[in-house]
């Protein structure tokens, strides 16, 4: 019994390496049962054993993608409060050719999580965990002096809310929106969030 649950967790790493392999090359737009076959060199009929249809493949896929954004290397911060918020937030930016290849299939992932309710949950789940670490590490900051006292929730809003406008920005722009400069601007959001009105 062993060896086939050995060979059965074996494949489903071959057809999440496929379903990775299609998500980087083709978008989620690309993803189907039959491109993730292809991939793997196998039948649709062995997919389908992994996965009941699309949606199965699409929720999948998620978290295939939140798995790989979470262990994929970043600098880790250096100090708690306002330096650990700037870290957490240039994380998340596509500074790196492979930051900006995440970045392209999270975007791509927003048309598909909008239309599904069940997707729609997880992503939003997914956007609260990254607000609750940016709503610590603004709390931290009000703390220790760094940032105004004021709602730590709407400080970790406001900062997602523009690095995610600047990874629409640098995606779509990325000459102008150089690694440098989405960098530079981070600082002078996070300077202009420090200064007490």
């Amino acid at each position: 019994m062993p060896p086939a649950r050995a060979d059965h967790d074996s494949r489903r790493e071959a057809v999440s390496a496929a379903v990775w392999q299609v998500l980087a090359e083709h978008g989620f737009g690309g993803l189907t049962l039959r491109a993730v076959a292809t991939a793997m060199g196998a039948s649709t009929g062995l997919v389908t054993h992994y996965f009941s249809g699309k949606r199965e493949l699409i929720a999948h896929a998620l978290d295939i993608l939140e798995t790989r954004t979470a262990h994929r290397p970043r600098p880790a911060p250096a100090a708690p409060g306002l330096p650990a918020l700037r870290t957490h937030l240039l994380n998340i930016l596509p500074l790196t050719p492979d930051g900006a290849a995440m970045n392209r299939i999270w975007v791509g992932s927003w048309d598909v999580a909008l239309s599904d309710p069940d997707l729609f949950a997880a992503q939003t789940s997914r956007y609260e965990r990254i607000r609750q670490v940016l709503r610590d590490c603004a709390a931290d900051a009000q703390r220790l002096g760094q940032l105004p006292e004021g709602d730590p929730d709407q400080v970790a809003a406001t900062a997602l809310s523009f690095t995610h406008g600047l990874v629409v920005q640098a995606l779509f722009d990325p000459d102008r929106f150089t690694a440098a400069r989405q960098t530079e601007l981070t600082d002078a959001f996070l300077a202009a969030l420090a200064v007490s009105p």
